[in-house]
C-alpha cells in the first residue's frame, strides 16, 4: 500500500533539467513539446559556465550540486541537459543518487550511419571532446570514417550573453567551420546544448546540403520513456507549473524563453 502510494504521488512530481548555464533549456522546449502535462524544475548553472573547459573532478563536483538541488526541489527523474556534464559525470551520478538519469551527448550515430561522404564534423566543448564517453562512442559508430573535431571556444559564453546576432559571432562560427566545409562534411553535430541557438547563423555558413543534428528531440523522447517505464508519467492533463531558476542575473534565459512568458517563471536562486 505504501510503495503504491509513493509511485503515485511521485507521478505529480516534476522533471529536474540541469546545464552549466541557458543552453539547455534548447532541451526542454523539445520536452514541453513531447511532455505538455509534466511539471519541470530547470537549473541554469551560470554562474559556472561554462564547464567545458573545466577538470572532470570540478565538472562532476558541479554536477552533484546541481543534483542534489534538483533533488531537494522534489525531482522524480533529472535530466542532465549538459554535454559536458553528461560525457564527465552521469556514470558517477547514477551510481550516487538512487533516481533516474537522462544524459546527453553527441549525436554521432545517426551522422555516422548516413553520412555519404564518409565525412562528419562535430562541434562541441573540449570537456565533451577529451571525455572517454565521447571517445567510446566516436570508437564504436564513426571507426570508418573521417570526424572533424573542433572545439567551440567561446561560442557558450556568446548565447549566455545573449550576443547570437552579431558580427564577431558570425566570424567566429566561420573560422571552426572552415575546416569541416574544406572537408566536405554532408553532417555537422552540434556536441553542446547551447549551440542550437547558434543553428540560423551557422546555416547562413554551410552549404546547403549539410544536414544539422542535435540531441534535443532524442533526449525529450527517452526522457518519456523513462518515465513510462518507471511508471512516473503525469495523471494529470492541465497546465503544468515550469519553474526556472538562474544563480546569475546576467544571462539571456528570459529573451530564449520569451514565446513561453506566460506559460514559465524565472527566478534568481543561490545555488
Amino acid at each position: 500500500m505504501t510503495g503504491s502510494f509513493y509511485f503515485y504521488t511521485m507521478n505529480y512530481q516534476p522533471i529536474g533539467i540541469f546545464d552549466s548555464g541557458v543552453g539547455g533549456t534548447s532541451i526542454w522546449k523539445e520536452i514541453y513539446t513531447l511532455l505538455p502535462f509534466e511539471d519541470t524544475l530547470y537549473l541554469a548553472d551560470s554562474k559556472n559556465a561554462p564547464y567545458g573547459h573545466k577538470s572532470q573532478k570540478e565538472i562532476q563536483s558541479l554536477s552533484v550540486k546541481n543534483t542534489e538541488k534538483l533533488i531537494d526541489l522534489g525531482s522524480k527523474i533529472i535530466v542532465v541537459a549538459c554535454n559536458t556534464a553528461t560525457t564527465n559525470a552521469i556514470d558517477y551520478l547514477r551510481k550516487t543518487y538512487n533516481i533516474p538519469f537522462i544524459g546527453i551527448e553527441p549525436a554521432i550515430k545517426p551522422a555516422a550511419l548516413k553520412t555519404k561522404t564518409n565525412q562528419i564534423g562535430i562541434l562541441a566543448t573540449k570537456g565533451t571532446l577529451q571525455s572517454s564517453l565521447f571517445s567510446k562512442t566516436s570508437e564504436l559508430y564513426a571507426n570508418q570514417i573521417n570526424v572533424i573535431e573542433v572545439i567551440g571556444e567561446g561560442l557558450v559564453p556568446i548565447v549566455e550573453n545573449n550576443l547570437i546576432n552579431t558580427p564577431e559571432t558570425l566570424k567566429l562560427l566561420k573560422k571552426f567551420l572552415d575546416p569541416m566545409i574544406k572537408a566536405n562534411i554532408d553532417y555537422l553535430v552540434l556536441g553542446c546544448s547551447h549551440y542550437p541557438y547558434l543553428i540560423p547563423q551557422i546555416k547562413k555558413l554551410l552549404p546547403e546540403n549539410v544536414v544539422i543534428i542535435d540531441s534535443g528531440g532524442a533526449v525529450a523522447r527517452q526522457t518519456k520513456a523513462v518515465l513510462e517505464n518507471n511508471n512516473l508519467l503525469t495523471k494529470k492533463s492541465v497546465k503544468p507549473n515550469c519553474q526556472f531558476f538562474t544563480n546569475s542575473k546576467n544571462t539571456s534565459l528570459s529573451t530564449l524563453l520569451k514565446e513561453y512568458e506566460n506559460d514559465i517563471s524565472i527566478s534568481y536562486l543561490s545555488f
